[in-house]
């Protein structure tokens, strides 16, 4: 810390702040507010979401037993308080940094971290399982799962609380209701909580008995838990809670400790069999006005001054990959009413924020519900319309069973437009786009793509327009481009067909994706060195060009494949064929570089790519052990 707060340097787990009074903790959360814009300024990162929780963060440590008792934290960027209060003050300014903490709860990282969560929608899930555990192993630890910023709106929450309900099992569920996510929330939902708080009432489970006691006359107190029930539905609307199984309180302000606090211990303290339901309402970006005035509550942020709140801007004028996506669609849509665009409550960072404003009735955010958007793309497909299911790589993989069996099997023309593909640098592993390659091409009826540069990208939209009769993915990564020359919109590529971009002796590299630079600087360097490869942009992973890999394979003594994907992806079914060819029984040696089997901890996406060893030197290196493996490097002419 660079402050010296009066009450926060003494704080440096739950403990010490257990030793404080409850009329003190509000000082406390300022300076931990205070505290948490001064360090994300620095780092960058989630800011908004941590903002609205801090009084509850508060709250909760003060009145449960952490780590004994269980927190878990949904969409884990909401944990940057949590982490200032459970020993990792001192390291709040390597948030998101390499060798620093993660950017998202973490169980390697603390004890106090009892699930990983960065994607969303899992806490209650998880802590329903801790739950059961506690009830196998006669414990009796609570379990707490914080569940908001949006996650509310995917289906596996409502799974969870359907099992959570029917099992008469302890645990308690903060819904903090903060109006938003990434973006402006969706649905039927949203709705129904909006109509929750139209009337502005915030109470306890203490003040409703009070009511019901002041209502009605003292000798029917032995009917007071019915009434409460009775109460708690009529006034709130908690009735779909209610329904699920759960006993609901609320809504209550969840900036207020003086109604945190005794909420809080009630549940902690009660002998209610089955699971309670805390619904809070907070301010996203509580705090600080830059952030509550923002239209997305300064969600994510760079780095930022924090008396202007000014964010520090990309030097680079080129564009990213994603806005290069979202006009070139966008140009194909003014010609081709058919084109329709679906996200999951990522409009923003997919680029269809652009393409909705343009397009509002063709672009359908269906909230952090990427099963149902698969699905949901496929029956629009059903109608001869061409969809494009634009969602992170990661993301992505939560909806593989809708991608195989409603999409794949049917054949249906879904485009995937696959964002943050390949290393993501301070997000970590959780958003790495590390699988896709993988886990789309052993899908028969698919064409998979990558774009090697922001000019193939075009390309590939291009191309993907007049797939109508099986669905196809091209695949793009985070940042900006190299300043490729786009394309006009009606140049397009022939299906698996690669590109030639160098030719040489001895060795051919196919490179599948956005490694291409890496390949062509570590190929100059050969280059000098007298060694020229046959370099090569694949373009396809499925289908393989075949004529040309054959010619490769027969007119060179080893090939080489480079992707930023997982094992079991490009280079996979180019050996495969190779293989079913026989060209592996004569002298051909083959090697493949992918990423490495293992989760890269977050750091810049450069010094990641030198982890996975995908960057230049590194496939130089590779290069010359494969032509050195057998033969005897000899000075090409």
């Amino acid at each position: 810390m660079i402050k010296d707060y009066k009450f926060l340097h003494k704080i440096n787990f739950p403990t010490d702040l257990k030793k404080l009074r409850e009329s003190d903790l509000q000082k406390v959360s300022n300076e931990i507010r205070e505290e948490m814009i001064e360090a994300v300024a620095v780092t960058g990162g989630h800011l908004g979401a941590g903002l609205g929780v801090v009084e509850l963060s508060v709250a909760i440590h003060y009145v449960f037993n952490t780590p004994k008792d269980k927190l878990i934290w949904d969409v884990g960027h909401q944990c940057y308080p949590h982490k200032i209060l459970t020993g990792r003050k001192d390291k709040i300014r390597t948030l998101r940094q390499g060798g620093g903490l993660a950017g998202f709860t973490k169980r390697a990282e603390s004890e106090y971290d009892p699930f990983g969560a960065a994607h969303s929608s899992t806490s209650i899930s998880s802590a329903l399982g801790m739950a059961e555990a506690n009830k196998l192993s006669n414990k009796s630890d609570n379990v707490i799962a914080v569940i908001g910023d949006g996650a509310i709106s995917a289906g596996m929450a409502y799974e969870a609380m359907n099992n959570a309900g029917a099992s008469k099992t302890k645990m308690i569920v903060v819904l903090n209701d903060n109006d938003m996510s990434i973006a402006k929330p969706v649905g039927a939902m949203s709705t129904y909580l909006a109509k929750i708080f139209s009337g502005k009432i915030y109470f306890s489970l203490r003040e409703t008995i009070k009511l019901i006691i002041s209502a009605f006359s003292k000798r029917f107190s032995a009917k007071a838990s019915k009434a409460e029930d009775l109460l708690r539905s009529a006034v709130t609307g908690g009735t779909l809670f209610s329904s699920l199984g759960f006993y609901y309180i609320g809504p209550i302000d969840g900036h207020d400790l003086n109604s945190l606090l005794p909420i809080l211990k009630n549940a902690r303290d009660s002998k209610h069999e089955g699971p309670i339901l805390i619904h809070i309402k907070t301010k996203k970006g509580k705090g600080y006005t830059f952030a509550e005035d923002a239209k997305d509550n300064y969600h994510g942020v760079s780095k930022f001054n924090v008396k202007t709140g000014e964010q520090v801007k990309s030097s680079s004028k080129l564009p990213s990959y994603t806005k290069v996506f979202a006009n070139t669609l966008l140009e194909h849509a003014k010609k081709d009413s058919k084109i329709v665009a679906v996200t999951a409550a990522m409009p923003g960072g997919t680029g269809l924020d652009i393409f909705g404003k343009e397009f509002p009735d063709r672009t359908f955010d269906v909230g952090i519900a990427e099963q149902h958007a698969v699905t949901f793309a496929a029956g629009l497909a059903t109608e001869n319309y061409k969809p494009y299911a634009v969602i992170y790589s990661t993301f992505l993989q939560r909806a593989y069973d809708q991608v195989v069996h409603d999409v794949a099997i049917q054949s249906l023309p879904v485009r995937f437009a696959i964002d943050r593909a390949g290393l993501v640098g301070a997000d970590g592993p959780t958003h790495a786009g590390s699988f896709d390659i993988t886990y789309l091409s052993t899908l028969p009826n698919f064409i998979v793509m990558a774009a090697s540069d922001e000019a193939e990208l075009v390309r590939m939209i291009n191309t993907s327009t007049e797939i109508n009769d099986r669905p196809c993915a091209f695949r793009y990564p985070r940042g900006t481009g190299l300043g490729s020359v786009l394309p006009p919109i009606t140049e397009k590529i022939e299906i698996g067909k690669s590109k030639i971009i160098r030719e040489g002796k001895k060795l051919a590299i196919l490179n599948f994706g956005t490694r291409m630079n890496e390949v062509l600087k570590a190929s100059e360097n050969l280059r000098k060195k007298g060694v020229n490869i046959t370099v090569v942009d694949a373009r396809f992973a499925k289908p393989l060009d075949e004529n040309l890999i054959w010619q490769l394979a027969t007119t060179h003594e080893a090939i080489m494949t480079i992707e930023e994907g997982s094992i079991g992806g490009f280079g996979s079914h180019v050996v495969d064929f190779l293989s079913k060819k026989g060209l592996l029984d004569s002298d051909l040696k083959f090697r493949s570089m992918t990423l490495p089997d293992l989760f890269i901890d977050q750091d810049t996406p450069d010094n990641m790519y030198k982890t996975a060893n995908l960057d230049a030197s590194s496939i130089e290196e590779k290069i010359l052990d494969l032509l050195n493996s057998n033969i005897i490097l000899q000075k090409q002419k």
